[in-house]
């Protein structure tokens, strides 16, 4: 299971039902009900660190209410904003509802072990999408579905390896939000895979930019300060909005992006342009779509008894090449 690598007091109803945002697809007792198409109703729990505040999770969540939909699967969903305690409050109020099941959307990897061990003892089963769990936690879920994201910085680093060709390159690293499974296994795959096929690109240094383009250009400016601009031939941003960031701090020192060797992940609407402009060499594609079916598609799964596996999100590398290509088309 790739997600071994990638890395509190309760609300009450009330207070808690400000926070959530129901997306009902049948109507009836959960587990007892059958629609009009003759499947069984199932209630889920969905507790998400974003919704529709951010592009991600705007693209994400009409695909999951969707396929729901589709499955009569009641959804709650939840956005804790990437709050650690606001999810576990939230979790709290998940395992009193007693659902059939829920899906987690760690905020922090780190601190969802507690949510998970409620859920197990009270009967729920949990299954993760988009960020992984830890690897102790693996046991305590049902499966993973989502961005193969220790592979998403493997692709990521070779593109990095083919364009410096075998030229000696010092980069800086802009990492995602710290302690958030994804920031950890993106930057692992990225590190190894530097490490082990192209090792005259030399890491200089390497912040959090936490998911921020403003936070990005402050961390990359400051790195620059540090190592020193000269020796600064490129950079590794573990999302597009951070290499966004990163590139208008070069900008604003006066360095041109182009002749720089810079790769990110994403291809968003904000990553694909700077690929076609030539200031991003390259990006890997990710699907918010594919994440939120795939989602209920697991799920439905682990509902129904049905064969349950881990599913992956195909970690496509997007260059100038084909960045137009529709195939890739950026969703978010």
């Amino acid at each position: 299971m790739r997600v071994s690598r990638i890395t509190m007091g309760a609300l009450s109803i009330a207070a808690a039902s400000t926070i959530l945002l129901s997306a009902c697809s049948s109507s009836g007792t959960a587990g007892n009900n059958s629609a009009d198409n003759g499947k069984k109703s199932y209630d889920v729990y969905a507790l998400l660190p974003q919704g529709t505040d951010q592009p991600y999770g705007t693209t994400y969540l009409p695909p999951m209410k969707a396929e729901a939909a589709k499955d009569n699967i009641k959804l709650t969903i939840t956005n804790s904003k990437y709050n650690a305690d606001q999810q576990a409050s939230e979790c709290d109020v998940a395992v009193a509802a007693k659902p059939d099941l829920i899906v987690l959307w760690p905020a922090v990897g780190d601190t969802v072990r507690p949510c998970l061990a409620k859920a197990k003892a009270a009967g729920i089963p949990v299954t993760v999408t988009n960020s992984g769990v830890n690897k102790a936690d693996v046991s305590l879920t049902k499966g993973f579905s989502g961005p193969d994201t220790y592979g998403q910085g493997v692709a990521s680093a070779e593109i990095m390896c083919d364009i410096t060709a075998g030229k000696d390159v010092g980069i800086l690293v802009v990492n995602g939000l710290t302690g958030n499974s994804t920031a950890t296994t993106r930057h692992d795959g990225f590190a190894d895979t530097i490490a082990k096929k192209c090792p005259n690109v030399k890491i200089l240094a390497e912040q959090p930019g936490n998911w921020n383009k403003d936070d990005s250009k402050i961390a990359v400016s400051e790195m620059l300060t540090s190592v020193g601009a000269s020796k600064v031939q490129g950079i590794y941003a573990a999302d597009d909005t951070m290499v966004a960031g990163a590139i208008d701090a070069l900008k604003a020192r006066g360095i041109d992006p182009a002749p720089l060797f810079i790769t990110s992940i994403g291809n968003t609407k904000l990553g694909n342009p700077l690929v076609v402009s030539g200031e991003l060499d390259g990006t890997v594609f990710q699907s918010s779509s594919w994440d939120g079916q795939h989602a209920i598609d697991l799920a439905y799964s682990v509902l129904t008894g049905g064969t349950v596996k881990d599913q992956f999100m195909p970690s496509v590398k997007v260059t100038k090449a084909n960045a137009t290509d529709p195939s890739v088309a950026p969703e978010w």
